[in-house]
């Protein structure tokens, strides 16, 4: 009778720390560490390709450095719907669309970012509120 005691217990210990190690996995998939998310960065460029799909919706653009030499940019958005509820489609943009992407860029220099606003033929397409200190720490002491 002790032995199924046990695997009761080890069954029950085995499926709490599953269903407590899930959350985090995804607390982390969706964090913004790699981010600045103090200095949004604007820029001007050309898309090269947009993709609509799960888990994330990808902008990519080229945009011309200082130097002239040009720098692939891909930047991502929320889900397909979520942007839907927000006015994007999978058509929102093509190949040589001219756009001005606002975003929280990488931290370390890399052309890659997360969006906050796209200017796309004069219209804004708001993909994420701006973030702020006092935003990104709401609701804490």
């Amino acid at each position: 009778m002790e032995v199924g005691v046990t695997r009761k217990f080890n069954l029950i210990f085995l499926i709490t720390v599953a269903l407590l190690t899930v959350p985090i996995a995804l607390l982390a998939h969706h964090g913004t560490a790699v981010y600045d998310t103090v200095k949004p960065v604007t820029i001007k460029g050309t898309v090269t390709n947009w993709t609509w799909s799960n888990p994330h919706c990808l902008l990519e653009f080229d945009v011309k450095d200082d130097s002239g030499n040009v720098v692939h940019w891909i930047t991502e958005t929320s889900n397909p719907t979520d942007m839907s509820l927000k006015g994007w489609t999978k058509q929102t943009f093509k190949p040589g669309d001219e756009v001005t992407v606002t975003m929280i860029a990488a931290k370390n220099g890399r052309p890659i970012g997360r969006i906050q606003q796209v200017m796309l033929n004069g219209q804004a397409l708001v993909a994420e509120r701006p973030r702020t200190p006092s935003t990104d720490n709401a609701g804490k002491p």
